[in-house]
């Protein structure tokens, strides 16, 4: 739409100017957007063909990049990037999963606690990160069950299934499910003509 207005869309909201939509994605409403704060001329990328339902968000720190590839489908995904988010095309996201590149609070108590105090006298009342970011890559045909997590600084190969409820701290190699608290890899999978074969 010229106004980047969606005439379906119940929050009534507009596309922002740095979220670029590929031919024949769509975007069920603009909602998905209202923690989106970056300033980066290519901020967010949704590929051709492209799914980005109801209950996704985009939670970006100004100088955060995400890019969604082709045909990929996302339901209800939380993405949280200061640095890069990364998926693939053709990839499955299921409702709940949330991808971060960044932890945004330090692990140390004491750090915590005193940005804690600070967040309370800022307007707007937001976190500053406390953490360097660290890219996430979610590569082509990859398929990630509800309720997942995914950590910063991880890739999960090409053609791989992550487990529901599963917590991803290190990387997955290409076509493996993994599942679990950490995530490890189960099976590996094999790629055919017809696509991938589960084997032992």
């Amino acid at each position: 739409m010229p106004d980047r207005s969606m005439p379906w869309d119940w929050y009534g909201g507009e596309v922002p100017e740095n979220v670029v939509l590929g031919r024949g994605a769509f975007l069920e409403t603009t909602y998905s957007f209202f923690l989106h704060r970056s300033t980066r001329s290519d901020a967010i990328e949704i590929g051709s063909g492209a799914s980005v339902y109801k209950g996704c968000m985009f939670d970006t720190g100004p100088d955060a990049r995400i890019r969604i590839g082709h045909l990929a489908l996302l339901n209800g995904v939380w993405l949280i990037a200061d640095d890069g988010i990364e998926i693939g095309d053709n990839a499955l996201v299921s409702w709940n999963v949330v991808i971060m590149d960044t932890l945004r609070f330090a692990a140390d108590p004491v750090a915590r606690h005193r940005e804690l105090g600070q967040i309370a006298t800022r307007r707007p009342r937001r976190p500053a990160s406390m953490v360097e970011p660290s890219r996430v890559v979610i590569e082509d045909n990859v398929w990630i069950g509800f309720d997942c997590c995914v950590l910063p600084g991880v890739r999960i190969g090409e053609g791989s299934v992550v487990g529901a409820r599963s917590v991803v701290v290190e990387d997955i190699p290409p076509y493996t499910i993994a599942a679990g608290n950490p995530a490890r890899a189960v099976r590996g999978l094999e790629r055919t003509e017809r696509g991938p074969n589960v084997t032992a």
